[in-house]
């Protein structure tokens, strides 16, 4: 007898946020009625396509509808010349998440609203607007970062990126020319310089952060909050989700994960979404004991 592979049903879907931008964004919906609702926030320079696996599982294997898409000015969402982007890390981290958010929520309605997000897609959820409607949340190797937090050898690469040659040719150039220095893709000088000033200055989630960002009020929400975290994560380490679940409240619960309890060789920070770490997935999506 042949076996049935049920695959999801994949839909491109134009999200427009408040201020005007419009981002593209891809759902993944069950072969049957989803028992949940979930917005991917990618992390930093990370495209939606690198999701698409993962949501493709969350969708067959659990019944989830997933939204990824890609944050104004990158991706799918650019709209003309990286020089040319205003794009910042607030601008992603707040409008466009939300956007997002409320996008899903019509697209897929009745049903629990999930969101996971993926380094800095966490990061400002309890400083946006209308969270009162999310029933969970997921990060995954989020946190606020300072330099310092960095293991060595890394941070090495850290002080480089924000003191060496990215931090000079940037202004000059009106973007980061990420793919000429081999440091992966493009981004928005804007989002660089507000990504350099967040990362440069300790203390930033305490101070400078708030100062410049709506305060956060998880309170708002009061859904459960996992933040993930990975052993072998030398870009946030552990500290740095601890960190970020003060913001929360109360509401978040910081979980250390070590790749060779799952047969895995390296995870880091950004490989936990790819497909050779689907080993992974069921303890980011569900954890070790929650039922969905």
């Amino acid at each position: 007898m042949l076996k049935v592979v049920e695959t999801p049903r994949i839909r491109r879907r134009l999200i427009k946020t408040a201020d005007g931008a419009e981002l593209g964004g891809t759902l993944f919906l069950p072969p049957f009625h989803p028992c949940a609702a979930l917005v991917l926030n990618g992390a930093t320079g990370v495209p939606q396509s690198y999701y698409s696996a993962f949501a493709e599982w969350a969708a067959v294997e659990h019944g989830i509808a997933v939204l990824t898409y890609d944050y104004r000015g990158m991706g799918r969402s650019s709209a003309g010349p990286m020089r040319q982007s205003r794009a910042t890390m607030s601008d992603w981290g707040l409008r466009d998440n939300a956007a997002a958010r409320a996008h899903l929520r019509r697209a897929v309605p009745d049903v629990p609203l999930w969101v996971m997000g993926h380094s800095l897609g966490t990061m400002l959820l309890p400083m946006q607007d209308d969270i009162s409607g999310i029933d969970r949340v997921i990060g995954v190797a989020s946190g606020f970062v300072h330099h310092a937090d960095h293991p060595w050898p890394y941070r090495a690469f850290a002080l480089y990126f924000w003191y060496g040659i990215p931090s000079l040719v940037t202004p000059l150039c009106g973007y980061l020319p990420g793919r000429k220095l081999g440091l992966g893709v493009d981004m928005p000088g804007t989002a660089y310089t507000e990504w350099r000033r967040w990362c440069t200055t300790p203390g930033v989630h305490e101070g400078a952060l708030r100062d410049s960002l709506p305060a956060p009020d998880w309170s708002r929400s009061g859904a459960p909050v996992r933040l993930i975290s990975f052993a072998d994560d030398d870009v946030c380490p552990t500290i740095c989700s601890q960190r970020l679940a003060d913001t929360y409240e109360g509401y978040a619960q910081v979980e250390t994960l070590d790749p060779k309890a799952f047969g895995l060789k390296r995870i880091g920070h950004i490989s936990a979404f790819a497909k050779k770490n689907e080993a992974v997935w069921h303890a980011l999506l569900v954890g070790q004991s929650v039922e969905i």
